[in-house]
């Protein structure tokens, strides 16, 4: 394997391993275009842009969107955009959530997106997310991690359910509370964890965003580790190739935009999510500031190309008839262009073509994906946003086994070749 592609591969799996929510992922986000000479810009200020100048914005600490003003007027060559989503399927604890129970100390979870549950019972899982602390000066937004095993979801043992391995529906409310301790004296144990971990007085913890999360790091697998397990690859993994391929093109000739946005798993119909104002807002600014005709932002939309990085559906060895036999994908052999009749994707014969062009001009394979006729597809962040911004659009992703699993596993090899055609796309001339 190329160092090149290793190297890309282990700074994925440190990315990973750094964002176990969204929070942590947008933070993580910002700390990589703070480093490469991005300025932040808020939306509650005027804006003044210079040509080549790059700036992000960020919304609810969990969406980013970043961009570099081209050489040439947004009117003149349109935005040149990839998007992806910063969450994952995870158990969020609920604010008054700790009880007792069989001498246990337990917090309520429940399910935010579309986890396979089974796959997170008997992990190790720590907490993590976005506290609001009390300060003299009013509450202010703070991230926690508390990456030990302070947290566990037990499995009922077989021979109280002799037919567990047949199926088993699990209640949210009953099945998926986490142990946090068995201490039969303690008392706020969980807002005193957060406490101790952000060196606040428990009293000034306020509301929480916090999930669980599985510890077990990121790792290359296989034979010749051509394999990456881990979690949150779906949409973690889009996310990182973006920013990578995003802050390599040095002075574009097109406005480059990265959108990273918060609550795709759950609809992205939020303030931070993809299904907002977000995006056009940013765009509309981005024109106001560099043009001077009323209709100009619908001219610079016209001329724009959106690419929606998604993980896909790689043909299971162990599941063969679960998928259409006409669209065998493979692992690390490219990126995956998805397609729905129902435009659960954004692709069409036009917006594919224009991917299949790009991907032959950086030298990428690329392959085709649609699910069987019989089996509804999942959605992603690019019809919305298409149908939102009126620009053309194209879904793709990197083929991937598991996922929603508590951890998923994607080819070393696609996430090169994804980054390599992402960065031809954006310095394209």
């Amino acid at each position: 394997m190329k160092a090149e592609i290793r190297n890309l591969g282990k700074s994925l799996i440190d990315f990973l391993d750094k964002s176990p929510t969204a929070f942590h992922a947008a933070e993580n986000i910002e700390k990589t275009l703070i480093r490469n000479g991005f300025e932040e810009l808020c939306e509650c200020e005027s804006w003044k842009l210079k040509t080549g100048g790059k700036y992000f914005v960020k919304r609810n600490d969990s969406s980013v969107v970043a961009f570099v003003t081209g050489k040439k007027k947004p009117v003149d060559s349109g935005f040149r955009i990839a998007g992806a989503h910063t969450d994952s399927p995870l158990l969020k604890i609920k604010e008054n959530a700790e009880n007792r129970s069989a001498g246990c100390i337990r917090v309520t979870t429940e399910i935010y997106g579309g986890p396979i549950v089974y796959s997170w019972l008997d992990r190790n899982l720590g907490i993590a997310g976005r506290v609001m602390v009390k300060t003299k000066k009013g509450y202010e937004s703070r991230l926690v991690n508390i990456d030990r095993p302070v947290a566990l979801i037990p499995s009922l043992a077989i021979h109280m359910n002799r037919e567990v391995n047949k199926g088993f529906e699990f209640n949210p409310q009953n099945h998926l509370q986490a142990v946090i301790s068995t201490d039969p004296e303690a008392k706020n144990v969980l807002k005193g964890m957060i406490a101790a971990e952000l060196k606040e007085k428990i009293e000034n913890i306020g509301a929480m965003d916090i999930f669980v999360y599985d510890l077990q790091k990121g790792s290359f697998a296989g034979n010749d580790d051509t394999l990456i397990s881990s979690g949150r690859i779906d949409n973690l993994s889009m996310c990182h190739a973006i920013l990578e391929s995003f802050i390599e093109v040095k002075n574009p000739e097109a406005t480059t935009v990265a959108a990273f946005f918060d609550n795709e798993e759950i609809g992205s119909k939020t303030l931070m999510g993809a299904d907002s104002s977000f995006t056009r807002t940013i765009l509309d600014r981005i024109v106001a500031v560099t043009s001077t005709g009323r209709d100009d932002i619908f001219v610079a939309l016209s001329k724009s190309f959106m690419i929606s990085a998604d993980g896909a559906h790689t043909q299971h060895p162990n599941f063969p008839e679960k998928h259409d036999p006409a669209y065998t994908v493979f692992m690390n052999r490219g990126p995956v262009i998805k397609f729905s009749s129902s435009f659960k994707y954004a692709t069409t014969a036009q917006s594919c073509a224009e991917f299949e062009q790009i991907c032959a001009e950086a030298g990428v394979p690329c392959q085709k994906i649609a699910n069987r006729s019989d089996v509804l597809s999942g959605s992603t962040i690019g019809p919305m946003s298409s149908a939102a911004l009126g620009i053309k659009a194209v879904d793709v992703g990197n083929a991937m086994w598991g996922m929603h699993s508590i951890r998923e596993t994607a080819g070393t090899h696609d996430h090169y070749y994804m980054i390599k055609a992402l960065t031809h796309f954006y310095g394209r001339k």
